[in-house]
């Protein structure tokens, strides 16, 4: 098979169309699929065939659709069934389109050769779908796994951080709380009937005091008298 060099220079590009082999000018007559059609076959361009639908895209005759009657590799034209002009003498003939400006709607797959480039490229798009699925599982596992580091890391950084801020804050002094306006409890009670029995002792206690006061003031009174008695007795004897 004859291997297609890149061309820049125009001279060389109209050269080669112009000297092409029937299987390149096959090539060069490839056009556009439908997406659905590329959908369901997995196949974007195909050279096109006798008996393909095709609908116009671009020039004047924009949106018509039909089949297509005849195929012209030395011209690289095709002619579509239904789209045809007079000429000055009466006579119809068909409008000769460029491959380039048609879409594809509907494939002609009576051609086992064209039938089994299809099959082809559907199963490859398929083994490449399994692929792509098996790599993405561990793809996205290591991506999981990534994330779970960075996090990690990030805590481990913020840790020390956190304790520096810690140890360089002075610790502020402890305000007192305001006691809650809430009735006493048993707990709370219990001191209280302990003052009150503090304080009736201290007031027995002042009470033993007083009496005993008083009995020490009753005797000094009673020595008294005795005294006085007996110095008049003794007075009166003399």
């Amino acid at each position: 098979m004859q291997a297609t060099k890149p061309l820049k220079a125009p001279r060389k590009q109209r050269k080669l169309l112009h000297n092409a082999p029937a299987h390149l000018r096959h090539k060069f007559m490839a056009a556009p699929l439908s997406p659905q059609l590329a959908a369901s076959k997995s196949v974007k361009t195909l050279p096109v065939c006798k008996g393909d639908t095709v609908r116009i895209m671009r020039g004047d005759n924009k949106g018509f659709e039909g089949k297509i009657s005849r195929v012209d590799l030395k011209n690289y034209r095709i002619y579509i069934e239904g789209l045809t002009r007079e000429k000055v003498d009466g006579t119809t003939i068909f409008l000769p389109i460029h491959p380039s400006k048609v879409m594809i709607k509907n494939l002609n797959l009576n051609d086992k050769w064209r039938k089994a480039i299809v099959d082809r490229k559907e199963a490859l798009h398929k083994e490449l779908a399994k692929a792509e699925k098996a790599v993405e599982k561990p793809r996205k596992e290591m991506e999981k796994a990534a994330k779970v580091r960075k996090e990690v890391k990030e805590v481990a950084e913020e840790k020390p951080v956190k304790a520096k801020a810690m140890v360089e804050e002075k610790p502020e002094k402890a305000k007192p709380k305001a006691e809650p306006a809430t009735a006493p409890t048993k707990a709370q009670k219990k001191p209280a009937a302990k003052k009150k029995k503090e304080t009736a002792a201290t007031e027995e206690e002042k009470l033993a005091e007083k009496e005993k006061k008083l009995k020490a003031s009753k005797a000094v009174k009673k020595t008294r008298t005795t005294r006085k008695a007996v110095s008049e007795e003794k007075e009166g004897g003399t």
